[in-house]
């Protein structure tokens, strides 16, 4: 038996397909399992093919699906077209019985149910995803106690009769497979609960939940697939620690917001996705030239335009690190996974902060939407390091007039900045090209002295960068190189097990501005590079040839279907 077992329900969207998921997610998390759980869907309310899959394991946390399938449970024939290709061979399939299942495959198991018919006999349609959770716990050997203690805690609010409502319907399932199927049960591998517990979050969430605990108390966003989990998420909780969320007009009007907040001395952020990027492109050079700390979270998906809304990509790279006129200095975080998502969002604050700039984290739909269980998140990390700021007693000490918030008298290019309402310091901020005080200028030789200033930033930030901008692991001088950004960490992880004979090395990206240029130590040492890029024209590999060469080695793998990396995609990409 392995440690770990793949579980997939799918139908069309408005039929229950997350809350199935959801449902057992959350029993298995409960039970002591490390999961990953992943939603495919459209950007439909209703109709077009959707699923749910989880990955469970007892030993080790799971960063991602994976690429096969030992069960699957199907609302309807599109969701076995779709899905049965990643059915292991002997894999499960339950159907509704309200259609007749047809596969193109020999070997897998086919088990009939009337989830349907259930439902309708206890008179609530939807309740068949409970039906499916029973028929699902009993091949899988959890025991439905598992089940009702969530079900209570799920429906308890509601009342006794939907409580035992859904109890029936879930026993309806269980003893309607275990009496015309028995033979069927795959008992998953047993899972010890931990004594204190699980946290079930998605990367959505891990930043939302940093943001807070990181000390931002404003969050300007505009509603859009797949950030708006965030906003939802703030509004739930921030409100709690007397922060404030801003729901504006568009994505222009908060990212002002959130320039504003923060030159009035108050953490701040907004989150949005491709489109609402290219909007705030405009403001993101407002918060540069007048210096002024900012956050944004992008959570990439399918571009461009529209693009797929419901899908994930890396396509917004170049853009977070070239986008707006002019040339802004900023920094681009990449989060590797969904517990990565809480540290780096806590690092985007103090170096916004620390370095007054805009930091863009760019995290993805893989990430943003989709949940992991994980024992614990390491809340000593939490440093609300709130540096840049003039006292009070040092602006005493000048004329009125005399502070100057833009001096050029800095080594690191960060020079203090007041907060509006202390005597003597500075109360507008300029957009336009300016001195030492902040008043605008057209002077050639102060134009190229703030420009080199607000860039010395990045020699600053260049000596830190690498101790945390990437990770190695491998030996010194393989064979293959693999190198990948944000969250293609856990598919190259899991590739790398499948290089027989064939030694690497694997390089992770999580930050691309300023670039850690140790890197190239790796590159120098490596026959053979394999860069893992998830969108159309390798944008990642231009980077790195941009920055430290190598353009001959670099053999870019790209995909741009919407789709995250397979396990089987790396590996046929590097051994053929």
């Amino acid at each position: 038996m392995t440690n770990e077992f793949t579980w997939k329900v799918g139908g069309a969207q408005g039929e229950g397909i997350d809350s199935t998921g959801e449902i057992l997610a959350t029993v298995l998390t409960r039970m002591g399992y490390y999961i990953f759980a992943y939603r495919h869907f459209m950007s439909l309310v209703k109709g077009g093919h959707t699923n749910y899959k989880i990955r469970a394991s007892t030993l080790d946390p799971i960063y991602y699906h994976g690429d096969d399938l030992d069960m699957l449970v199907a609302f309807d024939q599109l969701s076995i077209q779709e899905n049965e290709d990643e059915l292991i061979e002997g894999g499960i399939i339950i159907h509704d019985a309200k259609f007749q299942a047809t596969t193109k495959r020999a070997g897998l198991k086919v088990c009939s149910v009337p989830l349907s018919d259930m439902a309708k006999e206890l008179g609530n349609a939807i309740i068949k995803n409970m039906v499916a959770a029973g028929a699902s716990a009993y091949v899988l050997d959890i025991d439905p106690s598992n089940f009702y203690e969530q079900i209570e805690q799920q429906f308890g609010k509601k009342g006794v009769e939907l409580v035992e409502l859904n109890k029936t319907a879930f026993n309806k399932g269980y003893d309607y497979i275990k009496d015309h199927y028995g033979d069927v049960r795959r008992p998953a591998p047993q899972a010890t609960k931990p004594a204190t517990g699980s946290l079930l979050m998605s990367g959505n969430e891990a930043i939302g939940l940093g943001a807070v605990l990181n000390g931002c108390r404003i969050l300007a966003a505009y509603p859009i697939t797949p950030a708006t989990e965030i906003l939802y998420w703030v509004l739930a909780n921030l409100p709690k620690y007397g922060g404030k969320v801003l729901q504006a007009e568009d994505e222009i009007a908060a990212c002002i917001m959130a320039i504003g907040a923060n030159y009035a001395g108050v953490r701040s952020m907004t989150s949005t996705s491709g489109p609402g990027l290219s909007l705030m492109m405009e403001a993101l050079g407002m918060a540069g030239i007048s210096e002024t700390p900012l956050v944004i979270v992008d959570v990439q998906r399918g571009g461009p335009s529209t693009g797929l809304p419901t899908k994930t990509e890396q396509s917004d790279i170049s853009g977070a690190l070239y986008g707006s006129h002019g040339e802004t200095p900023r920094i681009v975080i990449t989060p590797t996974t969904i517990p990565d998502c809480f540290y780096q969002i806590g690092r985007a604050f103090n170096l916004a902060e620390e370095y007054q700039l805009p930091v863009i984290v760019c995290s993805d739909l893989l990430l943003g939407m989709n949940k992991m269980a994980f024992r614990d998140l390491d809340l000593s990390t939490v440093d609300i390091a709130r540096k840049g700021f003039v006292d009070q007693e040092q602006l005493d000490a000048l004329e009125k007039g005399a502070f100057k918030r833009y001096s050029l008298d800095t080594e690191s290019g960060v020079s203090p900045r007041s907060i509006p309402g202390m005597k003597n310091g500075r109360y507008c901020a300029l957009t336009n090209e300016h001195e030492e005080t902040g008043l605008e200028i057209e002077d050639v030789p102060m134009r190229k002295a703030q420009m080199e200033k607000r860039f010395r930033k990045f020699d600053e930030l260049q000596k830190h960068v690498n101790d945390w901008g990437y990770d190695y692991t491998g030996v010194e001088a393989p064979d293959v190189l693999i190198v990948g950004m944000g969250s293609t960490v856990a598919q190259i992880q899991e590739a790398t097990r499948h290089f027989d004979g064939i030694s690497y090395g694997h390089l992770q990206f999580r930050c691309l501005a300023p670039f850690p240029t140790d890197v190239k130590k790796y590159f120098e040492a490596a026959k053979k590079v394999y860069v893992i890029d998830n969108n159309y024209t390798g944008q990642l590999a231009g980077i790195i040839s941009r920055e430290i060469g190598y353009h001959a080695k670099l053999n870019p793998v790209l995909k741009y279907d919407g789709n995250p990396f397979t396990i089987r995609d790396i590996v046929t990409a590097v051994k053929g």
